[in-house]
């Protein structure tokens, strides 16, 4: 993971917790920059998309030009919150059609609003002990196509998942401190 380039999309959203997390994971042997053109991918090994509002995010990559770039983009793509509803292959909604780079479908807010927020202890393939996650007004993945490895489900669905180089999550691993799965999807690329 020495010298890995990782771009966070800097358009809305938890940016800068992403910044210090990947900052932080990569123990100063990379660089972390912030992506608000096509021309801020270059050279990037890994591409962070925060959570955040999703339909905000999807009309912003529009206007900024990034949605082809994020959508060819070879590298490996960590998916956190409304970024899980980005990376979709389809979703409930017809407000914005996602990006289609992950064979998942996504409901948003599937929990319900604000208030339904919640902490849980997940099991997550890969790590050794459980992993305190946050969710947000999060998303939930109610189906996953047959390349994409489940790594972590709640009783109403999948909440985390693989595909190749991308690592997609429902809740937000930037806030608690924890930094296993930023490493493990550092590790991954």
């Amino acid at each position: 993971m020495a010298g890995k380039k990782v771009g966070v999309l800097a358009l809305q959203g938890d940016v800068s917790e992403h910044i210090r997390a990947f900052e932080e994971a990569l123990g100063g042997e990379g660089e972390v920059v912030p992506v608000r053109s096509p021309a801020d991918l270059a050279g990037c090994d890994a591409l962070a998309l925060p959570g955040g509002e999703s339909t905000t995010i999807a009309r912003l990559i529009d206007e900024s030009g990034l949605r082809e770039a994020i959508s060819t983009f070879d590298g490996g793509i960590f998916a956190t919150c409304a970024g899980m509803v980005l990376v979709a292959a389809g979703i409930g909604d017809t407000r914005f059609t996602p990006l289609g780079i992950v064979d998942i479908v996504v409901d948003r807010n599937a929990f319900g609003r604000q208030r339904e927020s919640f902490e849980a202890d997940l099991l997550v393939t890969g790590l050794d002990a459980p992993f305190h996650a946050v969710f947000i007004r999060a998303p939930l993945a109610v189906s996953a196509g047959p390349g994409v490895e489940v790594l972590a489900t709640v009783p109403q669905g999948i909440v985390a998942v693989r595909q190749g180089e991308h690592m997609v999550l429902s809740f937000h691993p930037e806030l608690g401190g924890d930094l296993r799965l930023h490493r493990m999807f550092l590790a991954g690329l």
